[in-house]
Protein backbone atom coordinates (compact mmCIF):
# COMPACT_ATOMS: atom_id res chain seq x y z
CA UNK A 1 0.00 0.00 0.00
CA UNK A 2 2.39 2.65 -1.16
CA UNK A 3 1.27 6.18 -1.71
CA UNK A 4 4.07 6.78 -4.21
CA UNK A 5 4.63 4.77 -7.44
CA UNK A 6 8.16 3.53 -6.67
CA UNK A 7 7.83 2.97 -2.94
CA UNK A 8 6.45 4.28 0.31
CA UNK A 9 5.94 7.95 1.04
CA UNK A 10 8.36 9.46 3.56
CA UNK A 11 5.79 9.25 6.40
CA UNK A 12 5.11 5.58 5.65
CA UNK A 13 8.80 4.74 5.42
CA UNK A 14 9.55 6.47 8.73
CA UNK A 15 6.65 4.74 10.47
CA UNK A 16 7.75 1.35 9.11
CA UNK A 17 11.36 1.87 10.18
CA UNK A 18 10.35 3.10 13.64
CA UNK A 19 8.56 -0.20 14.14
CA UNK A 20 11.14 -2.36 12.38
CA UNK A 21 14.44 -1.16 13.85
CA UNK A 22 13.64 -1.95 17.51
CA UNK A 23 12.59 -5.47 16.45
CA UNK A 24 15.87 -5.92 14.55
CA UNK A 25 17.94 -4.73 17.49
CA UNK A 26 15.94 -6.94 19.86
CA UNK A 27 16.51 -10.00 17.69
CA UNK A 28 20.23 -9.27 17.34
CA UNK A 29 20.51 -8.91 21.11
CA UNK A 30 18.87 -12.31 21.57
CA UNK A 31 21.58 -14.08 19.59
CA UNK A 32 23.09 -16.45 22.14
CA UNK A 33 26.40 -15.38 23.63
CA UNK A 34 28.81 -18.33 23.58
CA UNK A 35 29.62 -19.82 26.99
CA UNK A 36 33.26 -18.63 26.85
CA UNK A 37 32.10 -15.00 26.59
CA UNK A 38 29.27 -15.02 29.15
CA UNK A 39 29.79 -13.00 32.28
CA UNK A 40 32.21 -10.59 30.60
CA UNK A 41 29.70 -7.73 30.36
CA UNK A 42 30.53 -7.16 26.70
CA UNK A 43 28.87 -4.02 25.36
CA UNK A 44 28.06 -3.12 21.73
CA UNK A 45 31.37 -1.22 21.54
CA UNK A 46 33.20 -4.46 22.35
CA UNK A 47 31.19 -6.30 19.71
CA UNK A 48 32.18 -3.74 17.06
CA UNK A 49 35.86 -3.99 18.04
CA UNK A 50 35.76 -7.79 18.00
CA UNK A 51 33.94 -7.79 14.66
CA UNK A 52 36.70 -5.71 13.06
CA UNK A 53 39.36 -8.05 14.41
CA UNK A 54 37.40 -11.12 13.33
CA UNK A 55 36.78 -9.94 9.77
CA UNK A 56 39.89 -7.82 9.10
CA UNK A 57 42.44 -9.71 11.16
CA UNK A 58 45.06 -8.28 13.53
CA UNK A 59 45.56 -4.49 13.39
CA UNK A 60 47.11 -1.70 15.44
CA UNK A 61 45.24 0.39 18.00
CA UNK A 62 45.34 3.38 15.64
CA UNK A 63 43.88 1.31 12.79
CA UNK A 64 41.13 0.02 15.09
CA UNK A 65 40.39 3.57 16.22
CA UNK A 66 40.02 4.69 12.61
CA UNK A 67 37.74 1.73 11.80
CA UNK A 68 35.59 2.36 14.88
CA UNK A 69 35.69 6.13 14.37
CA UNK A 70 36.74 6.78 17.98
CA UNK A 71 39.86 8.13 19.66
CA UNK A 72 42.88 5.82 19.97
CA UNK A 73 42.76 6.26 23.77
CA UNK A 74 39.23 4.81 23.80
CA UNK A 75 40.36 1.80 21.80
CA UNK A 76 43.44 1.41 23.97
CA UNK A 77 41.24 1.24 27.08
CA UNK A 78 38.96 -1.38 25.49
CA UNK A 79 41.96 -3.40 24.30
CA UNK A 80 43.50 -3.28 27.78
CA UNK A 81 40.23 -4.40 29.33
CA UNK A 82 39.84 -7.32 26.91
CA UNK A 83 43.53 -8.22 27.14
CA UNK A 84 43.28 -8.53 30.93
CA UNK A 85 40.43 -10.98 30.40
CA UNK A 86 42.55 -12.96 27.92
CA UNK A 87 40.24 -12.22 24.97
CA UNK A 88 42.81 -10.16 23.04
CA UNK A 89 46.56 -10.39 22.60
CA UNK A 90 49.09 -7.67 21.81
CA UNK A 91 52.16 -8.61 19.79
CA UNK A 92 54.99 -6.76 18.10
CA UNK A 93 54.37 -5.99 14.43
CA UNK A 94 56.85 -8.11 12.45
CA UNK A 95 57.27 -5.21 9.99
CA UNK A 96 57.87 -2.59 12.71
CA UNK A 97 58.85 -3.98 16.11
CA UNK A 98 57.93 -0.66 17.81
CA UNK A 99 54.30 -1.03 16.78
CA UNK A 100 51.86 -3.33 18.62
CA UNK A 101 49.29 -5.42 16.77
CA UNK A 102 46.02 -6.45 18.41
CA UNK A 103 44.51 -9.86 17.71
CA UNK A 104 41.86 -12.16 19.13
CA UNK A 105 43.47 -14.72 21.44
CA UNK A 106 43.34 -18.25 19.96
CA UNK A 107 41.14 -19.53 22.80
CA UNK A 108 38.48 -16.99 21.86
CA UNK A 109 38.64 -17.17 18.06
CA UNK A 110 35.93 -19.84 17.72
CA UNK A 111 33.52 -18.40 20.33
CA UNK A 112 33.76 -14.90 18.85
CA UNK A 113 33.32 -16.24 15.32
CA UNK A 114 30.27 -18.20 16.50
CA UNK A 115 28.79 -15.13 18.18
CA UNK A 116 29.28 -12.85 15.18
CA UNK A 117 28.16 -15.40 12.61
CA UNK A 118 24.45 -15.03 13.42
CA UNK A 119 24.41 -11.40 12.30
CA UNK A 120 26.85 -12.01 9.46
CA UNK A 121 24.82 -14.88 7.98
CA UNK A 122 21.61 -12.83 8.10
CA UNK A 123 23.29 -9.85 6.37
CA UNK A 124 24.90 -12.13 3.76
CA UNK A 125 21.53 -13.67 2.95
CA UNK A 126 19.92 -10.25 2.53
CA UNK A 127 22.79 -8.66 0.60
CA UNK A 128 23.15 -11.62 -1.77
CA UNK A 129 19.61 -10.97 -3.06
CA UNK A 130 20.28 -7.27 -3.75
CA UNK A 131 21.96 -5.69 -6.74
CA UNK A 132 25.24 -3.87 -5.95
CA UNK A 133 23.49 -0.48 -6.23
CA UNK A 134 20.79 -1.61 -3.81
CA UNK A 135 23.44 -2.80 -1.34
CA UNK A 136 25.12 0.60 -1.60
CA UNK A 137 21.77 2.30 -0.94
CA UNK A 138 21.17 0.23 2.21
CA UNK A 139 24.63 1.01 3.54
CA UNK A 140 24.34 4.70 2.62
CA UNK A 141 20.92 4.95 4.32
CA UNK A 142 22.12 3.30 7.53
CA UNK A 143 25.18 5.57 7.68
CA UNK A 144 23.04 8.66 7.03
CA UNK A 145 20.67 7.56 9.82
CA UNK A 146 23.60 7.17 12.20
CA UNK A 147 24.90 10.61 11.20
CA UNK A 148 21.46 12.18 11.71
CA UNK A 149 21.24 10.68 15.20
CA UNK A 150 24.71 12.01 16.00
CA UNK A 151 23.76 15.51 14.80
CA UNK A 152 20.65 15.39 16.96
CA UNK A 153 22.74 14.36 19.98
CA UNK A 154 24.98 17.38 19.42
CA UNK A 155 22.08 19.88 19.30
CA UNK A 156 20.80 21.55 22.47
CA UNK A 157 17.52 19.99 23.59
CA UNK A 158 15.63 23.22 22.86
CA UNK A 159 16.57 22.93 19.15
CA UNK A 160 15.67 19.24 18.73
CA UNK A 161 12.49 18.51 16.85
Amino acid sequence: MSSEPDGPAVDEAVRTLLLLIPRLVGRAKRLPIPEALRGMDLAPRHLALLAHLEYRGPVSVNELAALLEVAPTTVSLMVSELSRRGVLERAADPGDRRRRIIAIAPAYTAPIGEWLSGNAHAWERVMRDLAPGERATVIRALRAYEDALELRDEQPESEQK
